[in-house]
């Protein structure tokens, strides 16, 4: 049981009606949440707006109210808090409610728009191989050392963020490390929380069906970098031309790392093929058993936070070596006669473009690849054309179909797509929206020595249709189809 006064430090209190004396139960922002004594924080979001719910839960025996505009009709007994913003009340509040657990836990948090949950996860396998007692916060998974906990967002809410750092604290963790994510920058849910490091991968075009503008996206990205203390690193991928952009108004320590530019880390791809990447990274040679240049950028970033975190360079080095690849992040396997399937979450034009780079490069030149592609509903609809570009000049094949449709009409996102196909190549692309069929169609192509790509949907063990997650594992398919 917490006090409302304790409760609303650096929560931006514009005016009080009532006492802040009370015992507060719980901290809620969902209306069907609450019970008595809990403190009710009226936010509004996207779907709709907490104010419109302060009647009914203090009617449930809501006793404290945390708003941005007061009631017309104020009740005895029941106190108000009015604040400038909400979300960022909630911030502070439920950091106050678990005693700033965010304080006591080395956190680093990874951005970016391709190489948060890759670089996030080697940072956590890494970091347990060294022996230390470690959380993840990841679109994935959430994991507090062995203990698995769903994932339902890039980012949890402030509530359920700084429950799971009480959690990891409790637990004994020193380090935990998360992916943050745009919406969870411009919705305050990590305002309140202290990092001990900041990482920015890279930035492209995504979310614009939130951001509305790259500009906007990348002030989002920026205002990570912001929130970053005196005591705190920075570090940036030096390679990619917004990185200056991030932390042009940091407190941190700014340290970059690059494969291409001069860098405080920096490493050249010596070996790259299916079996790994052997990387040089100072003066060390070292197997990874990741793949892709893309995956040298995640892979140097872990190696960089590891060091700016005080482990010794050639431990550091060891536990990189060792690491598997993550989950639905460029999987393989292998059928009977030879076909290579790769399974990867690409599901962004630059992501998809690093992925067939990647498999462009390994490839001898005489087997096709063939990529089947689609792309989400509800969300950016630029990229769709552009993706379906994309894979057209990089692949002998493109079977364009359904990704996540959610609430649209898979065949209008797929008519998208098509518009993105060159006249040239009409006659090597082929539209099925049923996926399953398109793996299945994908498979009956491909000879032997030939390399499918399936893009998008990566580590996800389901296909939305109309608001209902359908089990569908892209690996599990394709497996099956090559049995």
């Amino acid at each position: 049981m917490k006090n409302l006064k304790e409760l609303l430090y650096k929560a931006g209190i514009l005016e009080v009606h009532g006492t802040t004396d009370v015992p507060v139960s719980q901290v809620c922002f969902d209306s069907r949440k609450v019970v008595a004594g809990s403190l009710f924080v009226a936010i509004k979001g996207t779907q709709s707006d907490g104010h419109q719910f302060i009647a009914s839960v203090i009617e449930k025996g809501v006793g404290s109210i945390v708003c941005e505009s007061l009631p017309e009709v104020m009740q005895d007994g029941v106190s108000y808090i009015r604040v400038k913003d909400s979300n960022i009340a909630l911030a502070f509040i439920a950091a106050n409610y678990y005693d700033n657990p965010s304080t006591q836990i080395k956190l680093v948090g990874v951005t970016g728009t391709n190489g948060k949950t890759t670089t996030a996860t080697l940072l956590f396998r890494m970091f347990r191989q060294l022996g230390h007692s470690v959380g993840l916060l990841s679109t994935v998974r959430n994991q507090v050392n062995d203990q698995v906990v769903p994932a339902t967002h890039t980012t949890p809410d402030a509530l359920q963020l700084n429950a799971l750092l009480r959690h990891m604290v409790d637990e004994g963790c020193t380090h935990c490390f998360m992916e943050v994510s745009s919406h969870a920058i411009v919705q305050h849910r990590v305002t309140s929380v202290e990092f001990a490091g900041g990482v920015f991968t890279n930035i492209t075009h995504d979310h614009l069906d939130y951001h509305k503008t790259f500009e906007e996206y990348i002030k989002a990205k920026k205002g990570f970098f912001d929130l970053l203390g005196s005591a705190a690193f920075a570090l940036v991928n030096s390679d990619d031309k917004n990185s200056k952009i991030m932390v042009q108004s940091t407190h941190a320590e700014i340290k970059t790392y690059a494969l291409r530019s001069m860098s405080d880390f920096r490493a050249k791809i010596v070996e790259n093929g299916f079996s790994g990447l052997t990387l040089q990274i100072g003066s060390q040679d070292v197997y990874c058993k990741l793949i892709g240049s893309f995956n040298a950028y995640n892979l140097l970033a872990a190696y960089s936070v590891a060091v700016l975190l005080g482990e010794e360079p050639l431990l550091v080095l060891t536990a990189l070596s060792s690491l598997d690849s993550v989950e639905g992040r460029f999987e393989y396997i292998t059928s009977a006669n030879k076909v290579t399937g790769i399974v990867d979450y690409a599901h962004t034009p630059d992501a998809l473009k690093n992925v067939l780079s990647t498999i462009r490069d390994i490839r001898t030149g005489n087997e096709q690849v063939i990529t089947i592609v689609g792309c989400g509903g509800n969300r950016d609809a630029a990229k769709r054309p552009v993706m379906a570009s994309i894979a057209c000049d990089m692949s002998d094949r493109v079977i364009l179909t359904s990704d996540n449709p959610r609430n649209e009409d898979p065949q209008l996102i797929l008519d998208e797509m098509k518009q993105g196909v060159p006249p040239q190549h009409h006659k090597k692309t082929m539209v099925i929206a049923d996926r399953r069929e398109a793996i299945k169609v994908a498979c009956s192509l491909a000879a032997s020595g030939d390399i499918i790509l399936l893009a998008g949907k990566g580590h996800e063990k389901y296909q939305e249709v109309k608001g209902v997650k359908h089990p569908f594992d892209d690996k599990e398919v394709l497996r099956e189809m090559f049995n």
